[in-house]
């Protein structure tokens, strides 16, 4: 089954953010695109693999239904719940970043 993905508006302001910060932090073009193309070929695979991805190990995000897909290339990866044949990616985040404490 082929899932909908939805990128809320959260998530995008995270990807905005890190895409940002490559362009104008780093002044670095071509890892702000290879990021960009990251993010597309994993939303495509999210939508493949949705519901198959494990819940969440931490009890809250758990029982809220999150599950969690890494970036195919780069240390980055998305929280995202599925309803009704659609995963709604609610934030993204690089794998240093304590995630558990930004959606407990």
């Amino acid at each position: 089954m082929d899932y909908n993905v939805v990128l809320m508006e959260e998530a995008e302001a995270d990807l905005d953010r890190f895409i940002a910060y490559l362009l104008f932090e780093k002044k670095n073009e071509q890892a702000a695109k290879n990021l960009l193309d990251d993010f597309e070929a994993t939303k495509i695979s999210l939508s493949r693999a949705a519901e198959s991805l494990k819940l969440c190990d931490n009890p809250k995000l758990r029982k809220l239904g999150y599950r969690r897909i890494n970036f195919l290339s780069h240390r980055y990866f998305m929280l995202y719940r599925i309803e009704k044949g659609t995963a709604f990616v609610d934030k993204i985040f690089h794998e240093l970043q304590d995630f558990e404490s930004n959606m407990s």
